[in-house]
């Protein structure tokens, strides 16, 4: 029996405590343990972008970082963004312009474009474009996912 390490993590606003070998990626804690599956393995070399989340507000992907890591953060995955079953601006615009086509990488992009646009509330689409460098589609070809985030900045700056 491997040895293991005890954890507790806030994931989507609730507090989970578990034992978890030291070797054991966020991306497989919050899949396997947690059974939140939006986030997704996509590629195994950091490269693909399926499986960003925001640990303690920052995005980041989770097959580079340990569960252990992640100790006493503060996680969202994909499944803790929209609220009461309201989905966020993002979440909206990704639905309404077309912004996935498979769904792979679509909550890597979520998660990647809420940050884009909380650093930057009305980014142009090659700062979209650039702050998208790490996640990939092999899909969509990008315009509809740029198209969306600059609709969900769009909405933001009506809103508020």
């Amino acid at each position: 029996m491997p040895n293991t390490v005890p954890i507790t993590v806030n994931v989507n606003g609730r507090s989970h405590s578990a034992d978890v070998e030291p070797r054991t990626l966020l991306v497989h804690f919050l899949r396997e343990t947690l059974n939140l599956t939006g986030t997704k393995i996509g590629c195994d070399t950091s490269q693909c972008g399926a499986c960003v989340v925001k640990m303690n507000g920052v995005t980041v992907k989770s097959c580079t970082a340990f569960a252990v890591q992640a100790d006493g953060a503060e996680v969202t995955t994909i499944e803790g963004l929209a609220e009461n079953g309201n989905l966020t601006a993002v979440q909206e615009a990704f639905w309404n312009n077309h912004g996935l086509q498979c769904g792979y990488c679509t909550a890597g992009m979520i998660m990647s474009v809420t940050e884009i646009i909380e650093r930057n509330p009305n980014p142009s689409a090659e700062e979209v474009r650039a702050g998208l460098e790490g996640n990939m589609c092999r899909c969509t070809g990008y315009n509809n996912i740029v198209k969306a985030a600059l609709a969900a900045a769009a909405a933001g700056q009506e809103g508020g």
